[in-house]
């Protein structure tokens, strides 16, 4: 994979290559970019696609200390990548944590964006319960490693429809959230800490779709359509039977949906 470096953190991506817009898509927590494989495999034909590993996944470098970590050094970091194409514009998207990242991104460097997707994902910051167990989950990690922390996500993150229907899906996630003990712990640190974002949606002034799963436990519908009422002109699609983790969960609703906005642009 090719790579691009920042405040000393090399960060690892893939790129579909190809001369047309690239589309770069930010990866879930605890994920890594082969997390977009359904995406790659179905429309990769037709777009081009970068993946980068935020740092702390994949294999993207992962500092040991959490404070290296936060959603506006993730969103330089995606900048990073973005300079190491050559490119001016891109079309950027984000599930769940990436959606911070993008958001993130958003505030920073605007004149990049030229199109924004959004998937099960909100714009509020963590309320102190919240917080309260991200750092709960830190502790886990530290004193015991992923182990308990990624079975215990694959429950909450994945609809039951997946959990009962599809183990091949589920199996396949929690191999995609084996990433290093510092990713975790570092990750969780810049979500509990970040930002709340609502107020600069009124802003966002390009094209944005906004992908859900109808059964999302962790950023539910209520949240897409908060983000779909702020956003001026943005679709909203609500992806049947799926939980947090929409592109895996349901990969042809999603690139159906996916598909035809990039096809519109």
């Amino acid at each position: 994979m090719p790579n691009a470096t920042v405040d000393g953190v090399t960060i690892s991506y893939g790129d579909g290559g190809g001369d047309s817009t690239p589309v770069v898509l930010l990866h879930a927590f605890p994920f890594n970019s082969q997390m977009w494989e359904p995406q790659l495999q179905g429309l990769g034909d037709r777009f081009r696609f970068v993946t980068p590993d935020l740092a702390g996944f994949g294999a993207s470098d992962a500092p040991s200390n959490p404070e290296d970590y936060s959603m506006d050094r993730f969103a330089d970091q995606v900048k990073a990548v973005i300079d190491a194409l050559g490119a001016t514009e891109v079309i950027l998207g984000g599930l769940s944590m990436g959606g911070y990242v993008a958001l993130a991104f958003m505030r920073r460097y605007p004149d990049v964006v030229k199109a924004l997707v959004l998937a099960d994902t909100r714009a509020e910051a963590d309320p102190p319960e919240g917080k309260d167990k991200r750092t709960s989950q830190q502790e886990l990690v530290r004193n015991e490693g992923t182990a308990g922390l990624i079975e215990t996500l694959s429950g909450a993150l994945l609809s039951e429809s997946t959990r009962t229907n599809s183990p091949e899906v589920v199996a396949r996630a929690k191999e995609l959230m084996k990433n290093p003990d510092a990713g975790f712990v570092g990750a969780l640190e810049a979500m509990k800490n970040r930002p709340d974002s609502t107020d600069g949606l009124s802003k966002i002034g390009v094209p944005t779709l906004i992908i859900v799963g109808e059964n999302d436990g962790v950023t539910p519908p209520d949240a897409a359509r908060k983000l779909h009422e702020h956003i001026g002109g943005s679709r909203l699609v609500v992806i049947p039977d799926s939980g947090h983790i929409s592109n895996l969960e349901a990969p042809e609703a999603f690139n159906a949906a996916f598909g035809e906005f990039l096809g519109s642009l």
